[in-house]
């Protein structure tokens, strides 16, 4: 496998897709509300955590694989999302860091 980027990751996700004939689904509706559903799946695990066992999560196998599914998913749909919608992910974070510094200034900076 060739190293692990975001175009190869959507790339795989679209072949995926299209072997299977689900482009007619991958309608930015659909995929926000899948990516909604899934977060929310990974929201429940964390449900009735304390703040301290949702820091040790990752501790207990079983748990900690179903957080990395959960985020496998997440991203999944959310780099799909964004190749539908033309969106490079890594650009719109980038940028959305670069207003949160000049909207946030850390305490002492000019």
């Amino acid at each position: 496998m060739s190293e692990l980027d975001v175009a190869t990751l959507q790339r795989r996700l679209a072949e995926f897709a299209a072997a299977r004939n689900w482009q007619p689904y991958h309608t930015p509706k659909n995929l926000v509300a899948a990516l909604s559903v899934e977060a929310s799946e990974l929201v429940e695990i964390f449900q009735w955590l304390t703040p301290e066992e949702s820091a040790r999560v990752m501790d207990d196998k079983d748990t900690a694989h179903r957080v990395s599914d959960e985020v496998a998913d997440v991203l999944a749909y959310l780099l799909q999302f964004c190749e539908v919608l033309g969106i490079d992910p890594l650009a719109a974070l980038d940028a959305k860091i670069d207003r949160n510094e000049r909207r946030f200034p850390a305490p002492g900076s000019p």
